[in-house]
């Protein structure tokens, strides 16, 4: 910024950059006094220099007449600050006050005083006592907030609407919440305010008010005191009597506050004005939903419509596309009739182009499958060529024919070779497994395995079988494949089959190899293909699950797929499975509950054999 003097004397100032505007922010005493004003009606600062101009100009009454009146027996009856000259002044009092009024009653009217001017004291009523009675209570806080909550110059009405009709909302109801405010726990109770107030102060003002914390409290009209009590118990009762009282005097003070509050909720125009406000915007809103649901269905309408006469025009056009595909047809087949007889009257001038009737014959014969093997300008062509080489062309079309319609038979004879080859090469493939007594006695293993009740049971033995079965090719089991062959197990005979032999020829030879395993030594001579385990029961039915009638066996030596089984079969089934042995047995075939015990005794043993040699090789 640069200055300089013009020659009338003036000062000019320069500005070398604009104006920037700048957001600040309110802080100081200043703005809390402003802050106070405005929103709770008071100046902290005002008030403060009132209170100490009031100290200075407060003046006591002085009515002995009505000192006089007072009867000490009934001193909850009298007004305390009336007695030490306080009536106007009454709750706005401050300590200091009250003390104050105090020394002036006592320097006034103590008995001492009043008998050192000649007057006739009775100790016993002098209305002194309620002089000290009234301080006791004013000049202890406790005693005092008792006091002022049953204050009985306080006004504790409500206005009506007729009230407020004359009055005015704003003051009929504002005085009130003024007179209320004071019952308050927390302090800058929130004020009514004005028609002007914006909605935030409004609604702050309605959610203190509702919930509204009072310290008024009534203890001071108990009628009976505790200390009169004889006793304990005694004492005890007239608290009780006194606190039900006092919850009933504050259930009643509460109501009155609400009852305040609702009479100002529902009077009060800004409340109307905001709810108005609401509902129209509201109303707006939902206009504005149903303005864009109606625009949305229109838009939906004339996209509806629009595809409507697309449609429409392609299906116009299609059918128009057909038209003329079906008089192209018919043209071309007017065409091809209009050709075939000229072929036909051609030929026939010619006298088919033959020597001989035979030949005569068989030209005609052959005329015709031109005709229907050519096409209209194949026909066309031929006719040019007739016209131009006769005879020579004749034969030699009717040869191509005969050997086009040769080469497309033996082609169709090929096709229909081939695909009969096929078929018995599915045919074989789907032969080339058979049921093996393997895989015989894998099936009985699964369907003892996954017994009745199993989800999906027979994709589940399907999917067994093809794991652990055998095969030469990529043939796979399905359920339906599985569950016929094991209904076939159970109804068919197999007593006179060969698959029961060699079953039992199989069982026998891993009976031999698994003879040589076995630890203790016994005596095998006397063991012959007929002990060797059986794969069909006494009816000669292949064991399934569910057959319970196990015949009792001999002693027999137990196969490996019979250990593997009953191993399975301790683990599927544990200790605390009902009917274990049973189940156990199930799963084995030609197994009874009772070898299955002992089975498993043998094993225990030996285990039990095996550890105790270990031990004592160490």
């Amino acid at each position: 910024m640069t200055e300089g003097e013009s020659g009338n004397g003036c000062r000019v100032v320069a500005i070398p950059w604009p104006f920037v505007k700048r957001k600040v922010e309110c802080a100081g005493a200043a703005f809390l006094r402003y802050y106070n004003i405005k929103y709770h009606g008071e100046d902290t600062l005002l008030l403060t220099s009132k209170s100490k101009e009031k100290a200075e100009e407060v003046v006591f009454e002085d009515n002995v007449e009505y000192l006089r009146s007072l009867d000490p027996k009934e001193w909850k009856q009298q007004d305390h600050y009336a007695v030490l000259g306080m009536k106007d002044l009454r709750f706005q009092a401050t300590d200091d006050d009250i003390k104050r009024a105090y020394r002036q009653k006592v320097l006034k009217h103590h008995p001492d005083k009043r008998k050192a001017q000649g007057e006739d004291i009775r100790s016993d009523d002098d209305y002194f006592t309620c002089i000290t009675k009234a301080y006791e209570i004013l000049g202890t806080p406790k005693n005092r907030r008792s006091f002022d909550s049953v204050d009985p110059l306080f006004d504790d009405t409500v206005p009506t609407t007729n009230d407020i009709k004359k009055e005015g909302f704003y003051k009929a109801i504002g005085k009130y919440f003024e007179l209320n405010a004071r019952w308050s726990e927390k302090k800058n109770v929130p004020l009514l305010g004005d028609e002007n107030s914006p909605r935030e102060l409004v609604e702050r003002f309605y959610a203190f008010w509702y919930e509204f914390d009072s310290w008024r409290e009534f203890s001071y009209m108990d009628e009976e005191e505790k200390e009169k009590g004889a006793d304990r118990e005694e004492r005890r009762w007239i608290e009780k009597q006194n606190k039900v009282a006092r919850a009933k005097l504050k259930k009643e003070e509460m109501a009155r506050i609400r009852s305040l509050v609702d009479m100002a909720y529902a009077n009060d125009p800004r409340i109307q004005r905001f709810k108005q406000e609401d509902k129209d915007k509201k109303l707006a809103a939902k206009r504005a939903r149903q303005d864009a649901v109606q625009a949305k269905k229109a838009e939906e309408e004339r996209l509806m419509k629009e595809a409507q006469l697309a449609k429409q025009k392609a299906d116009e056009a299609e059918r128009a596309r057909l038209e003329a595909a079906r008089a192209e047809r018919e043209q071309q087949k007017k065409n091809l009739r209009k050709e075939r007889k000229s072929l036909r009257d051609l030929c026939k001038t010619n006298n088919y182009y033959a020597r001989n009737e035979e030949e005569t014959v068989q030209h005609m014969a052959a005329v015709e499958k031109i005709c229907e093997m050519m096409k209209v300008v194949e026909l066309q062509d031929f006719m040019k060529d007739l016209e131009a080489n006769g005879r020579d062309a004749f034969l030699k079309t009717v040869k191509e024919s005969e050997d086009k319609v040769e080469a497309e038979r033996r082609a169709l004879f090929e096709t229909k070779k081939a695909e009969e080859q096929k078929a018995k090469k599915i045919a074989a493939l789907k032969a080339a497994v058979e049921w093996t007594p393997e895989l015989t006695q894998l099936l009985i293993k699964a369907v003892n395995l996954f017994p009745a009740g199993t989800n999906q049971r027979w994709d589940v033995v399907a999917n067994f079988l093809n794991q652990h079965g055998t095969f030469t090719d990529e043939r796979r089991f399905n359920a339906k494949e599985v569950l016929q062959k094991a209904k076939d197990l159970q109804s068919s005979d197999f007593s006179k089959s060969s698959l029961k032999k060699a079953a039992n020829e199989e069982a026998f030879d891993q009976f031999e190899k698994e003879k040589k395993k076995i630890v203790n030594n016994v005596d095998d001579s006397s063991i012959s293909k007929n002990d060797a385990p059986k794969l069909v029961n006494g009816t000669g039915k292949p064991k399934m699950n569910g057959d319970v009638n196990k015949e009792p066996k001999e002693d027999r030596t137990w196969t490996k797929t019979e250990q593997e089984l009953l191993e399975q079969a301790i683990k599927t089934f544990p200790v605390s499975t009902p009917e274990r042995w049973e189940k156990i047995a199930d799963c084995i075939p030609n197994r009874t509950k009772k070898d299955c015990m002992k089975r498993y005794k043998e094993l225990v043993e030996l285990v039990k054999a095996k550890k105790q040699a270990a031990n004592l090789s160490k």
